[in-house]
């Protein structure tokens, strides 16, 4: 008897469109995706996860240490957001020479990540985009997309 092989996911899916009408950020399909409680203390795992795909995906170690510090810079922005005893939520797509991460936390009221601070401005210059996800009432998120130079 044959041991049947597992199921591959589909590794072309990107996190392009989080709002797209299909459960909105609270259920965004990434291929690696880490929660934890939005906590401070937490953040050095996610941006060491962040770290370890960049890497694995030749990306050289600027590009490495620039996407783990605009992980950082993102989830810090997100999790004094977050509703009382949210999770915060990391998805990451990897494809074409590129990272996607969606970094997201559920928000009550009037949530709003302000574009005009000094953190904005290191996630623009580390990354080679990076929006804010305000669609949905009920999540606040930034997507963020770091493009590998090849040489």
């Amino acid at each position: 008897m044959q041991t049947p092989e597992p199921q591959q996911r589909d590794r072309s899916s990107t996190a392009t469109d989080p709002g797209n009408g299909s459960g909105g950020l609270a259920e965004t399909p990434t291929p690696v995706e880490v929660r934890v409680h939005a906590d401070p203390a937490l953040i050095p795992s996610v941006r060491a996860v962040a770290a370890d795909l960049a890497a694995r995906a030749d990306f050289d170690l600027d590009a490495v240490s620039d996407l783990r510090m605009a992980v950082d810079e993102a989830c810090s922005a997100l999790v004094p957001l977050a509703r009382e005893g949210g999770q915060l939520r990391c998805g990451f797509a990897m494809s074409d020479g590129r990272i996607d991460v969606i970094c997201r936390v559920p928000v009550t009221g009037d949530a709003t990540l302000r574009q005009d601070t000094f953190g904005w401005r290191v996630l623009t210059t580390l990354t080679d985009d990076a929006q804010v996800l305000d669609a949905d009432p009920e999540w606040l998120g930034i997507h963020l997309r770091k493009q590998r130079l090849d040489p």
